[in-house]
């Protein structure tokens, strides 16, 4: 195989992988809408194929709702509810499901093929084995999150929840950094040496990757909604009855002031950092595209700031939650574009 021929078939590759990142930032925001219109434990059942095909006639549709009726969360919290209210509940939780398996068909089927084409650069086919055996992992972990709240008290695991959403980001980044990869490194091998503050930059990944965890936090104890004030949390800036709890670190977990008060403590934190990186990235380095990169972080993180904040005083939209998620999602993307140019320009 000439040069060109991979060159090509990295291309193709690359527009694969970033295709399916695409679907699972879809993904990651239906997710988001889910968890916001309170619609996940509306599918009381889990079966990987079947589990396919909705409800399609009436009775269906009965029986399906009789099965819910069975479960805490009707009795507790929708009692009452009409088959109209739960069919659009059912149907956001369906939908997420439907392209969960949507996904892992997108990906496992240009894989093989790829792959018995002899298409693959040396050294890739690792990584995508590991994004397929991640895949699998998520819908587990999916019903495994469904699963607590199945129970005496009707509400999902604020854990599993959070492990749920760092999985499906970590599969996101990295197809992206693959993907990036192919694009960009035309085979060079990674000098940390030729950028600066190319290792620097890494950390700043990981710094919002811990950050999202963080909202996955708020979004699974419901914190969003304690205090729609900014940028007071009520009447003080530290609120009263911070580390309350007995021992004090669980309140880093299960107090929804704590909570909250950390994720706003994160993003102010993260502000000055990416901020400062951003400008010494672009004063140091003497590539445009990092240049670029750098601009383009900063842009994504005001526009962050503006959907944090809108979404906290307006009292958690739909709308806007879901925006302020993906925006977290694609300021993860503009820190890890950064940090691929550093390392590999």
């Amino acid at each position: 195989m000439t040069n060109i021929e991979q060159q090509r078939y990295d291309r193709q590759i690359a527009q694969w992988l970033i295709f399916c990142a695409v679907v699972i930032f879809a993904m990651i925001l239906l997710g988001g809408a889910t968890r916001l219109t309170n619609s996940g434990l509306s599918m009381v059942e889990w079966k990987p194929l079947v589990g396919a095909i909705p409800p399609l006639s009436e009775q269906d549709w009965h029986d399906t709702f009789e099965k819910y009726k069975q479960f805490p969360e009707y009795q507790k919290i929708n009692h009452g509810m009409s088959l109209h209210e739960f069919k659009s509940i059912f149907m956001y939780e369906y939908l997420h499901r439907v392209l969960g398996r949507l996904i892992g068909v997108l990906f496992a089927v240009p894989m093989l093929y790829f792959a018995l084409r002899r298409r693959l650069r040396p050294g890739l086919a690792p990584g995508l084995v590991v994004l397929f055996f991640l895949g699998g992992l998520q819908g587990l972990l999916g019903w495994y999150m469904v699963k607590s709240g199945l129970v005496d008290n009707p509400r999902v695991s604020q854990y599993r929840l959070t492990a749920h959403l760092g999985v499906a980001v970590a599969i996101y980044a990295y197809m992206l950094w693959l993907a990036f990869g192919l694009l960009f490194t035309r085979g060079r091998e990674p000098d940390t040496a030729r950028a600066p503050y190319a290792r620097w930059t890494l950390a700043l990944v990981a710094l919002v990757y811990l950050m999202i965890l963080s909202g996955g936090m708020v979004a699974g104890t419901d914190a969003g909604f304690a205090y729609p004030t900014w940028p007071l949390m009520g009447d003080s800036f530290i609120p009263p009855g911070l580390y309350a709890t007995s021992p004090a670190w669980l309140a880093m977990f299960e107090d929804i002031t704590t909570i909250q008060f950390n994720h706003r403590m994160f993003a102010y934190f993260l502000f000055v950092v990416l901020n400062v990186s951003a400008l010494l990235v672009y004063r140091s380095t003497k590539s445009e595209r990092g240049r670029l990169a750098a601009i383009l972080l900063v842009l994504m993180l005001i526009v962050q700031v503006i959907l944090g904040i809108s979404t906290l005083l307006l009292h958690v939209p739909v709308a806007l939650g879901v925006a302020h998620q993906g925006g977290a999602v694609l300021l993860l993307t503009a820190t890890l574009f950064l940090s691929h140019v550093q390392l590999r320009q």
